[in-house]
C-alpha cells in the first residue's frame, strides 16, 4: 500500500468514525425499561379495572389484550406511538402493543394506494416475518417435543 492509499484509508476511517452514531447502552436500557414498564403498568391498570367488574380471569385477559392493542393502534394513528418507540426503543416494540403498531403503521401509511394494493399488500410488511418465523419456530419446537415424548423422554 502506497502513501496515497494509506492517507485515503486513514481519511476514510476518520470520516466513518465521525459519522457513526455513538450509543449509550445504559441510557437505552433505562429508557426501554421505563417504556416497557409503563406499558405493563397500563395493562395492569386495565386488568385490575376489568377484573373489578366481575369478569373471570380469561375474559379479563381478553379485554386487557384487546384494549392494549386498541390503544396502540390509536396512538399509531395519532402519530404518538412512533415517538414513544423512538424514545423507548425495544421497551415499546417488544410487547403486544409493538406488534399492533407494526401492523397498523403500514396500513395507515399505504391506505392512499387503495384497499387491495395499499393496505392489502403492505399491511404485513413489518409483522409478516414475525408471524412467519413465530409459526415455523413453534412448529419446530412442537415436533421436537412430540419426538421426545415418542422416545419416552418426559419433562
Amino acid at each position: 500500500m502506497n502513501k496515497e492509499q494509506a492517507r485515503k484509508q486513514k481519511s476514510y476511517e476518520e470520516y466513518v468514525k465521525q459519522k457513526t452514531p455513538v450509543h449509550n447502552v445504559w441510557k437505552n436500557m433505562f429508557r426501554a425499561f421505563i417504556t416497557g414498564g409503563a406499558i405493563c403498568l397500563v395493562g395492569q391498570i386495565i386488568s385490575n379495572y376489568v377484573s373489578g367488574t366481575g369478569m373471570d380471569k380469561e375474559m379479563t385477559s381478553c379485554y386487557t389484550s384487546m384494549l392494549l392493542v386498541f390503544l396502540s393502534v390509536l396512538l399509531t394513528g395519532l402519530g404518538l406511538y412512533p415517538k414513544i418507540a423512538k424514545w423507548g426503543g425495544a421497551g415499546a416494540l417488544v410487547p403486544i402493543t409493538g406488534f399492533a403498531n407494526s401492523v397498523a403503521a403500514p396500513a395507515i401509511e399505504y391506505k392512499k394506494e387503495g384497499q387491495v394494493f395499499g393496505i392489502g399488500c403492505k399491511i404485513f410488511t413489518i409483522a409478516g416475518p414475525v408471524i412467519l418465523y413465530g409459526i415455523v419456530t413453534s412448529w419446530a419446537f412442537g415436533l421436537i417435543y412430540y419426538l421426545l415424548l415418542k422416545a419416552g423422554i418426559n419433562w
